[in-house]
């Protein structure tokens, strides 16, 4: 790059810096920040690898951990039971309407478990291309699956490489009930991490983390209608989407935007030396826990005092649960801010007990028996 290019560069960065798909919108109305999810109960003991969590229609409690998926039970959901274990990660869960178990497997696919039958079947690949990261899986009332893959080739655990590097090779997929007949319905997605279906069954709503987009698409009988975008423009990257009890959706957000990440993304030069010399633990990136080593970036610059991360300092992790009614508006939302305890919300169910929160960051389950709708 000469030096024109270069000058070039720098006036358009002062003059449009925050044009675009940067401009951050700000935490108000109602996301407006509180300390609520850091005052929610946490659930029995820590849970390494806390990933995802679903309810059946029995009121029964799934949660995904580490290679594991887990039952809860008993008073406060305190007791925990082991369903199945896997040779990899467990992630998104989903409970179709025959009563099955969908779990989504790092570098595997998709497996359903049938209560009836020890050994569950496996979606591996669809168009000749192996499933290695899948984030979310929902079924429809007529009994098709619907999943997204975060980026193809790529396994869950490299989100930060798919950031830096600003791919966009998301797929959604769908297959008949019985794991038969998949096909891709969209490709080129940036990071799709949530899926659900609307409480009438109507609609699949779709979150993209890159693109900091929520979609909606009828559903119809061979796939989907065409895209409507309802948030365009999120304050964070978004997770998983799960139906609360009364029509509306929960939203979780791993962590929020900020400036200096949305300025390490334009610069590629610096990205790219960055990629190619550090750890990724230690990128200019978002995180779902920080704050706990002294190598990682964002220590100082009014970010701590005295060992203390200040609530208001630009965050490296964040904890947000947003609410949203039948039309994707927040109504309400949780949060635990840059000095909290509880960040990198990536799934929340409504149970009889209240709404059931990972907290994938703390890897502690939280509930909530508040009224959030």
């Amino acid at each position: 790059m000469g030096l024109f290019d270069h000058l070039l560069h720098d006036v358009r960065s002062v003059i449009d810096r925050d044009g675009g798909e940067s401009a951050i919108p700000p935490l108000d109305g109602a996301l407006s920040p509180n300390d609520r999810l850091d005052d929610c109960a946490p659930i029995g003991l820590p849970l390494p690898g806390l990933d995802d969590v679903a309810i059946a229609s029995d009121g029964t409690v799934y949660v995904s951990a580490g290679r594991s998926v887990l039952k809860l039970s008993g008073s406060g959901l305190s007791s925990r039971a082991l369903v199945a274990e896997f040779e990899d990660d467990a992630g998104g869960l989903a409970i179709h309407p025959d009563g099955r178990l969908l779990v989504c497997i790092a570098g595997r696919g998709l497996a359903a478990i049938d209560p009836a039958h020890p050994n569950p079947r496996w979606l591996d690949s669809v168009d000749g291309r192996g499933l290695a990261g899948l984030m979310s899986v929902v079924a429809a009332a007529d009994g098709r699956i619907f999943a997204v893959e975060g980026s193809t080739g790529r396994r869950p655990e490299q989100w930060r490489h798919d950031l830096m590097e600003k791919r966009s090779k998301g797929r959604l997929i769908v297959c008949g009930p019985g794991l038969d007949d998949p096909r891709v319905l969209l490709r080129d997605l940036a990071y799709p991490f949530g899926l659900a279906i609307a409480a009438d069954g109507a609609s699949l709503w779709l979150a993209e983390s890159w693109a900091h987009r929520l979609s909606r698409f009828a559903l119809t009988g061979d796939g989907i209608g065409e895209r409507e975008i309802i948030a365009g423009n999120l304050p964070g990257y978004p997770a998983r989407i799960h139906p609360d009890a009364h029509g509306g959706l929960f939203l979780g957000l791993f962590a929020r935007r900020t400036h200096l990440v949305e300025f390490v993304l334009k610069e590629n030069d610096f990205r790219e030396e960055m990629i190619a010399t550090m750890p990724p633990e230690y990128w200019i990136a978002p995180a779902f826990a920080g704050g706990s080593d002294c190598l990682e970036p964002m220590q100082i610059g009014s970010v701590k005092a005295l060992g203390i991360q200040k609530p208001w300092a630009p965050p490296r992790s964040y904890g947000l649960l947003v609410h949203l009614d039948s039309e994707g508006e927040a109504t309400d939302s949780l949060h635990s801010r840059a000095g909290g305890r509880f960040h990198g919300v990536t799934g929340a169910c409504d149970t009889e007990h209240g709404v059931v929160i990972a907290a994938r960051g703390a890897g502690r389950l939280l509930l909530y028996s508040g009224d959030l709708r």
